[in-house]
């Protein structure tokens, strides 16, 4: 075996396709980027409240058509996409109390994908969350002013995630 002390590690680094890409002159200055995307969220905004009616329903008519019996073929992976894409929607137009509830059913629904029992109640009490964060009086709230229903939402995924046996 050679001894440790013969042996020369060389490290260096690689430039990828991406970074050279990003330090190639022209372009969008940072500071203008970044009043184009706010500009581009402010424009959005007046819709965002009828498209998160419209998501949030969607989601809870399929988990109320799971309840019921009648699942589509792929739904958990249905309900993880629109979760998802209300999370990260949620942020963007910083409706807080969203993006947790949306991130908290993520949680359930990768769970249950990775082989967790279903529990339909804990991915029901999700989307009643969602339904009430909706509404214009709590869609601005943030988390930590929901305290009860935040540590309830913890629990149910905690409850969840746990491994098969």
């Amino acid at each position: 075996m050679p001894d440790d002390s013969t042996q020369r590690i060389r490290i260096f680094s690689v430039e990828t396709r991406f970074q050279k890409l990003a330090r190639r002159g022209g372009g969008v200055p940072r500071n203008a980027a970044i009043e184009n995307a706010q500009s581009k969220i402010e424009e959005a905004k007046p819709g965002f409240e009828g498209w998160l009616t419209q998501e949030v329903q969607l989601l809870a008519d399929l988990i109320n058509s799971v309840k019921e019996g009648h699942a589509p073929p792929g739904w958990i992976d249905v309900a993880s996409d629109q979760s998802a894409q209300l999370r990260d929607i949620g942020t963007t137009m910083h409706c807080e109390l969203v993006t947790f509830i949306a991130s908290s059913l993520c949680d359930v629904l990768d769970a249950i994908a990775a082989g967790s029992p279903c529990n339909m109640d804990s991915i029901v009490c999700h989307v009643d969350a969602l339904l009430v964060a909706r509404q214009k009086p709590y869609r601005d709230m943030k988390p930590e002013q929901v305290p009860k229903l935040t540590s309830g939402l913890r629990k149910v995924v905690d409850h969840v995630s746990v491994s098969p046996s």
